[in-house]
């Protein structure tokens, strides 16, 4: 061969097209990162600027204000959470089983349930001052004080009650872990149980405990019903008034970039601690740390600290919301509230379906690729998870109305027929958006999944000429079921659970069960929420089962 023809045939291999695969997985990629790039793109070009106005009137009070919620929610989480897992996995005492399990319990419970249910068994008409004013004989509230309800310490204290499991579930995995040889050099050096915790185990379960409280304040930026409910205005809640109150898109846009900056700083700030913390058993056998007993006083405390959270976080709202259950049996058959329940499960399992799909597609085709760039897309798509639904209802819904205008513009000037707004006037723009939102769950689950399964396995079936599309279908898929299964049911429970982005895109007259709950509620009818909330959590006990399964 000549040298001309060895270069024609390098600068082929070189100019060598893209498989569809791999075309596929950067589409998919797109998809999920537009609306985040749309956001920065309206923040910096809006059509009306008032970054000033904001900046000088209610930008710095929503600043704050978000800043000393997630400082709070993150702190008290992160005792509780930390506090159980360690009461757990260090000690046995009365009830350590049961608990174990049942401090997972409150992630069914959306906190904006907690709320609801908070503030009716402590408002003036509840049984908590109804009792007291018949204890004591108290006749207005003028005879006694009672701790505001509506406020910002009780927003802390229900999203820390609904949000302590995640840091609650790493922690004590990290707790488990730990060797025992450890924590007998420890006590052989006269540290007592609350150094070996200080000095000991604390330090080595920190990264765990960064990566559970991230995840919290990140939720707590989410959070939009439990906020709204107590009249506390976040960044979140100042994305509906400029939007909504105010008509200003860009405004909205811009304090969206705000979320996503604060989001972007609790990711890296996550990923560079547990960067710099790195622990390893030196070990050849490791030793797990044996439980040591609790009885008489020490186990019942030991119970108390660790029941206490549960109770808090799921024994209340569902005590509160099953007695209200009983006395509201006609409102089960309502027609609305079966409406709510079709157009959630609807929206959340079409969702669901697309994204898990997705989710496989993107790994295979960036696994195909074998090329870095589509490698460096894969982590960043996963952006979406930590992006509030308030944050992509805006880069979403914006661009996604000026498209869906000069399409039926178009299709009007060309047929003469007038076909309506079929992407923004339909639960299109619902779909996408959880999709967009939850599409970390199923890459994530995908890639785990791919990557447990044997490349020598794939090697065989393309070596018996099966295609890359039937070595997916015929080797991966069948030892990728289970995890494909959970993956959809955990991104349709978190279909069902989301509120922000249900509230900014849902079409007209369009309820889900997230929105029917929190129409009710707002109206004061926490009976009427009552039903819908109550198959809420049923629907996150799924999940949360499937979660314990998973952590035994």
């Amino acid at each position: 061969m000549s040298a001309t023809e060895s270069q024609g045939h390098a600068a082929r291999r070189r100019l060598r097209w893209p498989s569809p695969w791999s075309v596929g997985a950067a589409l998919i990629a797109a998809i999920v990162l537009g609306p985040i790039v749309s956001v920065v793109w309206l923040a910096l070009f809006p059509s009306d600027n008032i970054w000033p106005h904001l900046i000088a009137t209610t930008l710095p009070r929503y600043l704050v204000t978000t800043g000393v919620l997630m400082g709070a929610v993150g702190l008290l989480s992160a005792i509780i959470g930390t506090g159980c897992a360690w009461m757990v996995a260090r000690y046995e005492f009365p009830g350590r089983r049961w608990l174990e399990w049942l401090l997972l319990l409150p992630l069914a419970i959306p906190a904006y349930l907690g709320a609801y249910a908070l503030v009716d068994f402590l408002e003036y008409a509840g049984p908590v001052q109804t009792a007291l004013r018949s204890a004591f004989g108290w006749s207005s509230a003028r005879d006694y004080w009672f701790p505001q309800i509506r406020s910002m310490g009780a927003a802390v204290l229900v999203l820390s009650a609904a949000l302590y499991p995640y840091v609650y579930l790493l922690a004590r995995a990290a707790f488990r872990e730990q060797s025992g040889s450890a924590e007998e050099v420890a006590q052989s050096l006269g540290a007592g149980a609350l150094g070996r915790f200080w000095r000991v185990g604390l330090p080595l379960a920190r990264p765990a405990i960064a990566a559970g409280v991230a995840i919290v304040m990140m939720e707590t930026v989410n959070d939009f019903g439990t906020v709204d409910y107590f009249a506390v205005q976040t960044l979140t809640t100042g994305i509906f008034s400029v939007w909504l109150q105010a008509g200003n898109a860009g405004g909205a846009a811009q304090i969206a970039c705000v979320v996503l900056v604060l989001v972007i700083v609790l990711v890296t700030l996550e990923k560079s601690s547990r960067r710099r913390m790195r622990f390893f058993n030196l070990s050849s056998r490791h030793r797990p740390v044996a439980r040591r007993p609790l009885t008489g006083g020490s186990g019942l405390v030991a119970l108390v600290i660790c029941a206490v959270p549960f109770a808090v976080g799921f024994v209340l709202p569902v005590a509160v919301l099953l007695s209200h259950a009983f006395d509201t049996g006609a409102r089960w058959g309502d027609g609305a509230l079966l409406d709510a329940m079709r157009n959630t499960l609807m929206v959340g399992g079409i969702a669901a379906v697309i994204t898990v799909l997705g989710g496989v597609f993107l790994v295979y085709g960036v696994r195909l690729s074998g090329r870095s760039l589509p490698r460096l897309l894969l982590p960043v798509t996963t952006i979406g998870y930590a992006a509030p639904g308030a944050v992509l209802g805006v880069g979403i819904l914006i661009p996604l109305a000026l498209a869906d205008h000069a399409l039926a513009d178009t299709v009007e000037a060309l047929t003469g027929h007038d076909i309506g707004l079929l992407l923004t006037g339909s639960a299109f723009a619902l779909v996408l958006a959880y999709c967009v939102r939850f599409f970390a769950i199923a890459q994530g689950a995908a890639d785990a999944a791919m990557g447990r399964v044997s490349p020598n396995l794939a090697l065989a079936a393309r070596s018996l000429g099966r295609s890359q599309g039937q070595t997916l279908g015929a080797v991966y898929v069948p030892l990728m079921r289970a995890s494909v299964a959970s993956a959809l049911l955990l991104v349709f429970v978190d279909c069902v659970k989301e509120l922000p982005a249900t509230l900014l895109l849902r079409p007209f007259n369009f309820d889900t069960l997230a929105t029917r709950v929190h129409a009710q509620a707002s109206l004061e009818n926490i009976a009427g929420a009552t039903p819908a909330a109550l198959l809420i959590i049923l629907v996150g006990l799924c999940a949360v089962g499937l979660l314990a399964r998973a952590n035994r």
